[in-house]
């Protein structure tokens, strides 16, 4: 069992650090299973040098020679204090505390965790944060979060994008077990094909993050981890329905086929039938659709040889049908009869990772990562066609080690990507190959107590791009308990995917100009940006109660950026930077547990995005500088048979947003300079009966606010001034929604 618990801690990214005390603190459940408690305090006797367990009931703490007796408590368990004679892995069962005449209070486990002992800015979200909401998918995943602005693309296709420190998706790396996977093709509605279901947590790294990862991310990184075969449900059931007759079914089926192999099958099916018009322009509010997603996973587990792996393969078919209400693409398909969209998407994925730890030297671990994507589009918007396959293939090797002594450890390794892209952009097709293979070296300095440094550098060398470095640098000092101040540095470049990563421009009757300029995709240079930041995280007890106060500034100054210019409203162009570009951002966060399971989380964000258009330097479109956030969260005392009630509000407030300019339009064709303030609501009640059954109800806007004229010439659909784009709030209004969970363990 331990060198099975060792082997799960490296399943994220297959790394080992010997330099600390790790461990697992587990309690056993009413069906008699050892599970995980998270939250629970993991200390030294006598010192201030302690942890707090994940969601997996795991811990990472200090270790040297002069620390003996480690203690470990939870508010409804016993406190146990361990003698530790070496930095062997701890695993600790926590036993309750009962009488007859004793009643036992429990505190409400942490669902989004902040790292105080990584070097980088990493925020940890359970599945249970991910229930807060109905969670339909990935996209829809954030909306507790204040990290991530949620908002949609345009008022047709029911697209959700999601900006982080103020850039959109594709400046941010987006992967699935530390394996690239909402990129290239996928960008636009990737995020849709990944149900919240299969997700057991989201990792969220403000900054460039880590070199292992490759060379893309300039923003941060989204990590999600998907559930495992070995501690999933054996059955679990999740059925969703909403009032505007959108329906979902989410089915988990594992078993276990040996005593070294798990398998899991992983069903998901959305459909969404009928046709709604709330603000009577003529369009439908959003898309009819359906989705059929198949995944099989495969975990083999063999710790006497040191081996974990897991093997995915995933199928997804999603049909999406917009426009005006009497489209019928049976008849009006390309032509001026009615306005309307069709966007059919195919993709497979296949991935593989194998982690090995040295049984002899368990400091040395090896990882390797593979993954294949096929992915198709055939879409036409209006009079526009946009088509697009892209085949990927990405692998990645980690090594890792220490020098020296415990204190230094390294992480070394090679990767290779290959993508080639065929896209049809109405009468014209663009073709072309990236490959590239690089190799990276990351060091961390921990010093067990007040610093820890990552540095990190790659070199690749790209086909179109050339050879280029890559380097980034994270530090986290704590000068006093319950502390980190962080600061971070990195380069990111990437290849900009004009077409498919702007879809929403094929809703309009903008014309769409390239200024060649003679770079190597599309005309255009490659983008390239520095990203800086520092945070500051601070732990404390207000009344009794656990609160923290965090504040964070970034800032990323691009050396170049392909302009996305709006701000002729006949036309779209890209262009390479001529001048400056930059995205600031300060956030301010406070948690705070205000009495018993109920927690409050309040969040301010300031932004202050600019580039240089051909126009002049412009606010970026569409950005608020000012958000608001709010959310509190009350789950009640869990009753001996485990059930009880969860509530659940989130509150967003977004300041005025610039629009691009119109003002060559005639004047029933414009729109003001700035869009009105808009603040939305969402709220959810949840009954848990029992550990395998629970129902819950829930609403979406429940204030009702719409955005008026979301259309611009809503009724000249082919004319010259028709524009979906203008987006700033909801377009459809509320929505209500019930669903429930069922599993068998």
């Amino acid at each position: 069992m331990r060198k099975l618990a060792l082997l799960l801690v490296f399943l994220p990214v297959f790394s080992f650090s010997q330099e600390r005390l790790n461990g697992t603190i587990m309690e056993v459940n009413e069906q008699n299973k050892q599970v995980p408690i998270a939250g629970a305090n993991v200390y030294w006797l006598e010192t201030t040098v302690g942890d707090v367990t994940d969601f997996d009931g795991k811990f990472t703490i200090p270790y040297n020679t002069e620390y003996k007796k480690l203690v470990i408590s939870y508010v409804g368990y016993r406190t146990d204090t361990l003698t530790i004679k070496n930095p062997d892995r701890v695993y600790h069962l926590l036993e309750p505390t009962s009488s007859l005449n004793e009643v036992v209070l429990t505190s409400r486990k942490q669902t989004t965790a902040k790292s105080y002992l990584a070097s980088q800015n990493i925020m940890n979200i359970s599945s249970d944060e991910l229930l807060k909401a109905a969670c339909c998918n990935l996209s829809e995943s954030f909306e507790t979060n204040p990290s991530i602005d949620v908002n949609f693309a345009d008022a047709v296709s029911g697209t959700r994008q999601i900006k982080m420190l103020g850039l959109t998706s594709p400046y941010i790396l987006i992967t699935t077990e530390n394996i690239p996977s909402i990129r290239g093709a996928s960008q636009a509605y990737g995020l849709s094909f990944i149900p919240g279901t299969w997700v057991e947590s989201v990792q969220i790294t403000k900054g460039a993050g880590s070199v292992v990862n490759g060379y893309e991310s300039i923003a941060g990184q989204i990590n999600a981890e998907l559930v495992k075969p070995s501690t999933d449900k054996s059955l679990f059931v999740n059925l969703y329905g909403a009032g505007n007759s959108r329906f979902e079914l989410n089915t988990h089926l594992n078993t276990k086929v040996s005593d070294k192999w798990d398998t899991g099958l992983y069903v998901h099916g959305n459909t969404h039938n009928k046709k709604h018009d709330v603000n009577d322009d003529g369009f439908m509010d959003m898309p009819i659709y359906n989705q059929i997603n198949v995944m099989n996973r495969w975990q083999y587990t063999n710790p006497e040889k040191g081996l974990v792996s897991f093997i995915n393969v995933k199928y997804l078919n999603d049909s999406k049908q917009t426009g005006q209400l009497d489209f019928n693409p049976d008849t009006d398909k390309l032509t001026t009869n009615a306005w309307g969209s069709e966007i059919d998407t195919q993709r497979f994925e296949a991935a593989a990772k194998l982690g090995y730890v040295n049984p002899d030297i368990p400091y040395q671990s090896l990882g390797v990562q593979t993954a294949f994507s096929w992915h198709q589009q055939e879409s036409y918007f209006g009079l526009n066609i946009y088509d697009i396959t892209h085949n990927s293939l990405y692998t990645n090797v980690v090594y890792n080690s220490l020098i020296s002594d415990s204190r230094h450890k390294i992480k070394t390794g090679v990767s290779y990507t290959y993508d080639h892209y065929n896209e049809l952009v109405n009468v014209n097709s663009y073709e072309r190959t990236e490959a590239s293979i690089g190799g990276f070296f990351e060091y961390n300095y921990d010093n067990l107590d007040k610093l820890n440094v990552t540095a990190g550098v790659r070199v690749d060398n790209h086909n179109l791009l050339g050879v280029f470095i890559t380097p980034r640098l994270s530090a986290r000092y704590t000068p006093w308990e319950k502390s980190a101040i962080r600061a971070s540095v990195g380069r990111g470049k990437r290849s900009a995917n004009i077409f498919t990563e702007n879809q929403s421009m094929f809703a309009t009757s903008r014309h769409i100009n390239i200024v060649n300029s003679g770079g190597s995709v599309y005309g255009l240079d490659p983008e390239i940006a520095w990203n800086y930041g520092v945070s500051f995280l601070q732990g404390f007890n207000l009344f009794g109660k656990k609160a923290d106060v965090a504040l964070d500034f970034y800032r990323t100054d691009f050396q170049n950026q392909i302009v996305v210019d709006y701000e002729n409203p006949q036309a779209v162009s890209f262009y390479n930077l001529d001048g400056e570009s930059f995205a600031n951002s300060f956030q301010f966060e406070f948690n705070y547990n205000l009495f018993t399971n109920f927690d409050l989380r309040l969040a301010y964000k300031y932004y202050n995005v600019k580039t240089q258009y051909q126009s002049g330097i412009l606010e970026k479109p569409l950005t608020p500088q000012h958000r608001l956030f709010a959310n509190a969260s009350y789950e009640t005392l869990v009753k001996p048979n485990g059930a009880h009630w969860k509530f659940d509000a989130t509150y967003n407030w977004l300041s005025e947003q610039r629009f691009s300019s119109t003002v060559t339009n005639p004047v029933a064709y414009q729109v003001a300079e700035y869009s009105p303030t808009v603040g939305t609501l969402n709220a959810q009640i949840t009954k848990v009966f029992s550990p395998k059954f629970e129902i819950y109800v829930g609403g979406e806007n429940v204030t009702d606010v719409r955005q008026e004229n979301a259309i611009l010439a809503a009724d000249d659909p082919f004319g010259s001034y028709f524009d979906t784009t203008f987006v700033y709030g909801p377009v459809f209004g509320s929505t209500y929604y019930a669903g429930l969970r069922f599993n068998i363990e």
